[in-house]
C-alpha cells in the first residue's frame, strides 16, 4: 500500500450524518404506501448504499409497473421533514476533520439537494463545499467505482493515493474497484452487532466506530498526513 494518500473521500449517510435510520423509515413508509409493503429493516438490508434511481427500477420490475410520477417528491419531502426534526451529525466527526489534513470531498448516493439539507442541518456543509459529488453526476451508482473515478478527478487526485471512508457494502465494493484504499465506520445507529464483520468481508483494509478514532487509524494503517494543499 502506497504509504502517502492525497485525498479523504467520505461517504456521506452513515459517515457524516446520522440519518440511515431515518432514511429506511421513511422509504418504507412512501413505499408501502404505493403497493410494495416492505419493513424499515428489509430497506436497510436491500437499499443501504445504493442510489435511489437504481432502488427504485428494481421496485418497479418487481410490482411490474411505474411508481408514480411524483413518488420522488413524496419521498423527499418526507425526508426533509424527519431531517428537520431528528437528523444529528456522526459524533465526533468535526473533531475528526479539524485532525485530518488532507483535503476532502464527500461522494455519495444522494442528491445534491439532499446533501445540501443533511450536511447544512449538521454545520458540515461549508467544510466540504465545494466538494461534494453526488451519484447523479455519474451512469453508474454504487457499486460501480464510477463516482469515487469522478471525485478523484474532480480533486485532480489519483484514484490509488485516495482513501474512502465507508459505512456499506455497495460503497466498499465501488471504492475498491475504483481503486482506491477504504476504511469501513460502523458506528451509525443503523449498524448492528456484527456490522464490521460485514465490512471486513466487503474488503475494507479496516474497521473502525468512533470517528475520535479515524486520524490514529490513517496513521496505524501508513497513510502519512501531509500539509493541507490545494487540488
Amino acid at each position: 500500500m502506497n504509504p502517502n494518500f492525497d485525498l479523504v473521500i467520505f461517504d456521506c449517510d452513515g459517515v457524516l450524518v446520522d440519518s440511515e435510520v431515518i432514511s429506511c423509515r421513511a422509504h418504507a413508509e412512501i413505499l408501502s404506501r404505493h403497493g410494495y409493503p416492505i419493513t424499515s429493516e428489509q430497506v436497510f438490508h436491500r437499499f443501504l448504499g445504493r442510489s435511489a434511481r437504481q432502488a427504485n427500477l428494481e421496485v418497479e420490475a418487481e410490482l411490474g409497473r411505474a411508481l408514480p410520477d411524483d413518488f420522488h417528491l413524496q419521498l423527499r419531502d418526507e425526508l426533509y421533514r424527519t431531517f428537520e426534526a431528528d437528523l444529528e451529525a456522526i459524533p465526533h466527526i468535526h473533531t475528526a476533520l479539524d485532525a485530518i489534513t488532507q483535503p476532502v470531498c464527500v461522494a455519495s448516493s444522494g442528491s445534491h439537494q439532499r446533501m445540501q439539507i443533511s450536511l447544512g442541518r449538521t454545520r458540515l456543509y461549508d467544510r466540504f463545499a465545494p466538494n461534494i459529488f453526488s451519484a447523479s453526476q455519474v451512469s453508474n451508482g454504487k457499486p460501480a467505482p464510477d463516482l469515487f473515478l469522478f471525485a478523484a478527478e474532480q480533486m485532480n487526485v489519483a484514484p490509488e493515493r485516495c482513501v474512502v471512508i465507508e459505512d456499506s457494502v455497495p460503497g466498499v465494493t465501488g471504492g475498491r474497484a475504483a481503486g482506491m484504499t477504504v476504511l469501513g465506520f460502523h458506528g451509525g445507529s443503523h449498524c448492528r452487532p456484527g456490522y464490521g464483520d460485514r465490512l471486513r468481508d466487503a474488503g475494507v483494509v479496516a474497521v473502525f466506530d468512533d470517528m475520535r478514532q479515524l486520524p490514529g487509524l490513517i496513521e496505524k494503517i501508513g497513510i502519512k498526513a501531509t500539509p493541507n494543499r490545494a487540488v
